[in-house]
């Protein structure tokens, strides 16, 4: 796994992809708030964009806290994804952090969710 480069405070957020055969996996650990979610957005749309790259799995499983913004991030990356015509899966097993915004904004219906 490698760290991408995300301007943001290490403090409250880590991202990581590791890149195999089957895709990109983006890791993501810490609070996604308006504060760090633009570094995100950016590591998720450069991901995204590389060459070779069919599917983009995003773990979310070690965030903490998710606000508008991280939604927001998520959403545009789903975009992009799909205009790309690459396929973004969101991994957030049972992190009510996680799970409970996607549900209420009704983005779990829109996102394809693994586990």
């Amino acid at each position: 796994m490698t760290a991408l480069n995300v301007d943001i405070d290490p403090t409250r957020i880590d991202v990581r992809a590791a890149t195999s055969s089957a895709g990109c996996t983006v890791s993501v650990s810490g609070e996604v708030d308006s504060a760090t979610a633009p570094g995100l957005r950016g590591c998720l749309l450069e991901v995204v964009q590389r060459p070779g790259t069919t599917t983009v799995e995003v773990d979310l499983r070690g965030v903490t806290f998710l606000d508008s913004a991280g939604l927001s991030a998520l959403a545009t990356a789903h975009r992009a994804a799909l205009a790309a015509g690459r396929e973004l899966r969101v991994r957030c097993g049972t992190t009510r952090a996680v799970v409970r915004p996607l549900q209420i904004t009704g983005l779990w219906d829109v996102f394809t969710v693994v586990d």
